[in-house]
């Protein structure tokens, strides 16, 4: 899944062509306009205000595992938006704009970083943001922010005094495919083979091994035994370990400020209901897993084959929000907010809907504002989590 998606030379999202949007192969918030961004904007500008006004607190030494000491916390303005995932930089860019033209206070003290691995990917954001670059700067991965001690820049030892964010980043990290074998009551592992021209599934030789994940929890599903009695034979699962690291170590950074998160998913008591009540029919664990939490797309079309056309089709995985949250709690955040985006959006739009002002939006804005929040479209599809250390 990480070939496929992040060669340098074949990967997905690699190529130099739109991946995202009409001509594209899948629709995101941010392909919809830059009202996402616009409302984006503004709730981390209220968050950014808070933490203005908000008094020195203690933080915890980054040098040491936690819960570790406490230390005082040198925690000033200028502040630090991070986003990961940007791909080509749209979203960054009508988040700034809207700081730029709403907020030019704010706009004044932040430093906009983006965690980018991909040299081509740096450099289409760094053409998307070209009115922006005294505002945006570039790091390889989370490891190069925690080095930081740029004040200048919104952090200091290594912490963060802002928000770090990003926007169906999860989905499309690797995970494990897990396989439930009813005769032995074990899980086994499914892996990738190449044979007579072409990939396909193998059932890995030995037992799914309950190896330590990143967090020092257990890489198998903590489910109830009356639960895994009622599995079907090669009922199949994904376990997104890539996003939990990821998560635990960006929550580390964190010194003051918020944690966010946007993708689709489902949480631990979700994902055990699905295998309960969706009535999956039985099938030899030797054939190929099937799972409506793994899929592939290919020109807006759900694809059965997930291994077919490497590089030019996406892979997605639905989130495990509930081993998110956990991993961010490890680090010491507290989960504040774990809702739809509609919802969420919402909340943000609430006062200009409240006093009237939505009148004098545009048809497209409203449409936007539709699509981002309606059930039907995107509103119930992603949901958004927030986590904090405060």
């Amino acid at each position: 899944m990480e070939c496929a998606l992040y060669c340098p030379v074949y990967g997905f999202y690699e190529k130099e062509e739109d991946t995202v949007g009409r001509s594209g192969h899948f629709y995101t918030s941010v392909s919809v306009g830059p009202l996402f961004g616009e409302l984006l904007a503004r709730q981390f500008a209220n968050w950014l205000e808070e933490l203005n006004r908000a008094p020195e607190v203690p933080v915890r030494d980054q040098n040491e595992s936690p819960p570790g000491k406490i230390g005082i916390g040198s925690l000033t303005p200028p502040l630090a938006l991070v986003e990961a995932g940007a791909h080509k930089g749209q979203l960054a860019r009508d988040i700034l704009s809207w700081f730029r033209d709403r907020r030019p206070d704010l706009f004044r003290g932040i430093m906009y970083w983006l965690v980018e691995p991909s040299a081509r990917r740096q450099q289409w954001q760094q053409t998307t943001l070209a009115e922006f670059l005294d505002k945006v700067r570039w790091v390889n991965n989370l490891a190069d922010l925690a080095k930081l001690h740029a004040p200048e820049s919104g952090f200091s030892h290594g912490l963060l005094n802002g928000v770090v964010f990003c926007n169906e980043l999860f989905d499309a990290m690797p995970v494990h495919r897990l396989g439930w074998d009813a005769g032995r009551g074990s899980w086994f592992e499914w892996g990738v083979t190449f044979a007579d021209g072409q990939f396909d599934w193998t059932r890995m030789a030995r037992e799914a091994e309950c190896r330590p994940n990143a967090m020092g929890g257990a890489l198998l599903p903590d489910w109830p035994v009356e639960v895994l009695r009622s599995l079907p034979g090669g009922f199949t699962i994904e376990v997104g370990e890539a996003a939990s690291r990821w998560w635990n170590e960006a929550a580390r950074i964190v010194g003051k400020g918020k944690l966010l998160t946007i993708d689709y998913g489902m949480t631990d008591e979700e994902f055990i209901g699905r295998a309960t009540a969706e009535g999956l029919a039985p099938q030899p664990s030797t054939s190929a897993p099937g799972s409506s939490t793994l899929r592939a797309y290919y020109r807006h079309q759900v694809v059965s084959d997930l291994l077919a056309r490497p590089g030019e089709q996406d892979i997605t995985a639905h989130v495990n929000f509930s081993a998110i949250c956990r991993a961010g709690e490890n680090a010491g955040l507290k989960t504040e907010t774990l809702i739809t985006q509609e919802q969420f959006l919402m909340r943000i739009a609430a006062p200009e809907l409240a006093d009237g002002s939505v009148k004098d939006w545009t048809p497209e804005r409203i449409r936007q504002f539709k699509t981002l929040t309606h059930p039907d479209h995107l509103g119930r599809t992603f949901r958004v989590l927030v986590q904090a250390r405060s």
